[in-house]
């Protein structure tokens, strides 16, 4: 399956996520075939509480920062549909071409469409600072 057509149809689930926020099995078992790995560490970080949506205020601009699995903890940035600050990101995405985004898209977007985020609200001067880090 081309990573288009993949990318539509897991778009087209995503929307159908988020209006009923519950995941049904067949959509469980479509995601899965799309993302294979990815989506059972996704679903772990989700599960931990581990993605914030960062909300610059006025502006409403935002952008995740999605936990890492190790034990360090570590956080990303990530904007769902296009970055992802980690290495995984870089290695078996842009250069390699092997997946369609890595666990921390993939948990925002998961965390997006349950309605599950941490919503941490910042001033457009505090969210341009972590902007400027990446």
């Amino acid at each position: 399956m081309s990573s288009c057509i993949s990318l539509q149809v897991a778009e087209t689930i995503w929307t159908e996520i988020q209006s009923t926020r519950s995941v049904t099995d067949d959509q469980l078992s479509i995601l899965h075939i799309l993302f294979g790995k990815n989506l059972e560490r996704a679903t772990k970080i989700v599960d931990a509480r581990g993605v914030k949506k960062i909300s610059g205020q006025p502006s409403g601009r935002s952008i995740f920062q999605v936990v890492g699995e190790s034990r360090r903890k570590e956080e990303y940035l990530c904007f769902p549909e296009h970055y992802c600050a980690c290495y995984s990101f870089f290695y078996d995405i842009v250069n390699r071409g092997e997946q369609i985004c890595c666990k921390h898209q993939l948990a925002a977007r998961i965390a997006v469409s349950l309605g599950t985020c941490v919503d941490v609200k910042v001033s457009d001067e505090q969210l341009a600072h972590l902007l400027a880090k990446l």
